[in-house]
């Protein structure tokens, strides 16, 4: 595994979990004042993980520390909202995007390096093994579908079915949305550049998720390429779907529950189930296994979704996207305070939607 960065926790007004509320501390951008309350004392042990609830590789990491029953504080970090380009994130991971695991004075920005280094550092009895031991004849299985489901593009899949709707089938996501990426794509460069203006000290951070950020409106707006990746995650599915069989013919007539490399729950489960999850809530469900084109990848999902850490992170498909707005709106509202008539409007609005949401979704699903 890569280092990571090691960084000592100070009073800055801008380490990281001193932009939340809770620890009683000043966000970034404020005028610095003698604090009314005694700072708690710093713990070695705390586990904090900043993420944004939609994030794909986010997920995944909530899903491995979940399932390896670790408590973890978990700090959200609005994508839509921008918090993942004001300076004092872009301070705590160089410019990358989240997830962001801390763990002491250790900061570690990349997805896999959190993995990997969840695998190794909590270990014992109590805590679920999700890759096997490297002399095990599981491990090899695991790091190659690991490696495979991992190497999908899932940002183009994501971006590219909310551009090209056309392409999806029962899509749970909102017709607005794909005018609204596309405004937000356009004003992303420009508020990079704002920011690069007023921070000059992280231009090369800023510069480079700007390059990064046109390259992805390039691509994931291409119809063809799109086309060309989902006809590739088709013949990965594929593999999937024989691998499955497999094991039911390997461990026929034992009573056990199988799942994508033995009777163990492992990672690379965990990566096949958030997979399933993001291809259901972009529309591609019916494509791939709702057909019956592919029984056993119906089947896994099926058991996937009733595991505790599943239910816990993930949630209901169905709710996916309100779980996702009404967060935004209230910290939007927190942030930006309205006058009273139009916060008492917001207000109101987004209690009769979620009443609303609550009996359309339990007349249709419940």
């Amino acid at each position: 595994m890569a280092s990571s960065n090691h960084v000592t926790p100070t009073n800055c007004s801008w380490w990281p979990i001193s932009a939340m509320d809770e620890d009683g501390k000043i966000t970034d951008g404020e005028e610095c004042e003698e604090p009314t309350a005694e700072p708690k004392p710093f713990n070695k042990d705390r586990l904090v993980l900043y993420h944004w609830t939609q994030s794909f590789t986010s997920q995944k990491v909530r899903l491995v520390i979940n399932e390896k029953g670790l408590v973890c504080e978990e700090r959200d970090v609005s994508l839509p909202l921008q918090e993942h380009k004001e300076p004092w994130f872009m301070r705590l991971n160089l410019g990358e995007e989240v997830p962001v695991f801390l763990h002491g004075d250790t900061i570690i920005s990349d997805y896999n390096q959190i993995i990997d280094y969840l695998e190794k550092t909590f270990v014992g009895d109590t805590v679920a093994q999700l890759i096997p031991d490297a002399d095990s004849p599981l491990h090899e299985r695991v790091q190659q579908y690991r490696q495979l489901l991992d190497g999908l593009p899932m940002d183009a899949y994501t971006h590219g079915c909310i551009l090209h709707p056309e392409l999806t089938t029962d899509s749970m996501i909102p017709k607005y949305a794909t005018a609204e990426i596309r405004r937000h794509l356009a004003n992303a460069a420009t508020e990079l550049m704002k920011l690069d203006h007023e921070e000059p000290q992280l231009t090369e951070p800023y510069l480079s998720k700007q390059k990064k950020l046109m390259a992805k409106i390039l691509d994931h707006d291409n119809v063809n390429y799109l086309k060309k990746i989902l006809g590739e995650l088709a013949m990965v599915l594929d593999q999937v779907e024989a691998e499955l069989e497999k094991r039911k013919l390997e461990y026929q007539g034992q009573k056990c529950e199988l799942w994508l490399c033995g009777p163990e729950f492992t990672l690379a489960d965990v990566c096949l189930g958030a997979l399933l999850h993001r291809l259901k809530f972009l529309g591609l469900s019916k494509k791939y296994w709702e057909d019956g084109s592919r029984p056993n990848l119906q089947s896994f999902f099926v058991r996937v979704q009733k595991r505790y850490a599943f239910r816990k992170v993930l949630g209901d498909i169905h709710t996916t996207l309100l779980s996702a707005v009404l967060p935004n709106a209230f910290r939007m509202v927190k942030k930006k305070p309205p006058s009273f008539f139009g916060a008492s409007f917001l207000m109101g609005s987004l209690g009769g939607m979620g009443y609303f949401a609550y009996w359309f979704l339990k007349k249709k699903y419940m």
